[in-house]
């Protein structure tokens, strides 16, 4: 019997599923008690999985400045969707987007025999920097990179997103962190539900489909701009 595994497309899938579902659950359900909180649990998985899927694009693609360029131009597109939806200003926040795009460029960086270890870790720590305002900040740049750098080796790169996703974690719950949300935070943990889910993946794409592979890129602001809209239409 054939063993079932995901391909790319099913993971993209189940990412900008759990990320719908997220954003609508932030954006409609107030944190106001245990259910609440819970139901943001499922769309944790979308980050770790994104930016895996971006290492295993880098690893992948025939042309990375395009690839590059590809996330730097949505980014641009996704921010003031991003900014609108959550009630942010225009220099608050900016969207995942923006991480995936630097995170991209370090471990583009990084990977190339052009730079000694000095360039290379001053481009790391500079996308970190860079990405602190942005939705998921230098997690998003850490996983990339990490998940890049031990491509094939699933145990390292699972353990980089145990390691990572505590940064986030920890802080928190030792009273250092940006507490920005007046309520539990153990929801953070779902990123973990995203461990089975890349074991599974075994390096294949799935069908392909340029129609798909589009769909992936034009989702992300099209989704914010439609539940802006809700949100407006909803609020009336």
């Amino acid at each position: 019997m054939k063993k079932f595994t995901m391909t790319s497309n099913k993971l993209k899938i189940i990412a900008v599923s759990a990320m719908l579902f997220d954003h609508f659950i932030g954006g409609f359900v107030p944190i106001s008690d245990i259910y609440s909180i819970i139901l943001r649990i499922p769309g944790r998985i979308a980050a770790p999985i994104m930016c895996f899927m971006i290492s295993e694009g880098y690893k992948h693609t025939h042309d990375v400045k395009k690839y590059i360029l590809r996330l730097f131009v949505f980014s641009l597109i996704s921010h003031i969707p991003y900014n609108l939806y959550f009630g942010l200003g225009f220099f608050q926040a900016t969207s995942v987007m923006w991480g995936l795009f630097l995170g991209l460029l370090a471990l583009t960086v990084i990977k190339s025999d052009k730079y000694n270890v000095i360039i290379k870790s001053g481009v790391l720590l500079l996308c970190c920097f860079l990405s602190i305002r942005a939705n998921w900040n230098y997690l998003a740049v850490l996983w990339i990179v990490a998940f890049g750098l031990f491509s094939g080796n699933f145990k390292k790169q699972a353990l980089s997103l145990i390691i990572i996703g505590l940064i986030q974690i920890i802080p928190i719950y030792i009273g250092i962190g940006p507490v920005t949300e007046n309520c539990p935070h153990f929801y953070r943990f779902g990123i973990y539900l995203a461990l089975p889910l890349l074991y599974l993946y075994r390096g294949e794409k799935g069908r392909s489909s340029v129609l798909l592979s589009k769909f992936f890129y034009y989702f992300y602001p099209v989704h914010l701009v439609v539940l802006y809209v809700i949100k407006l239409l909803w609020t009336k």
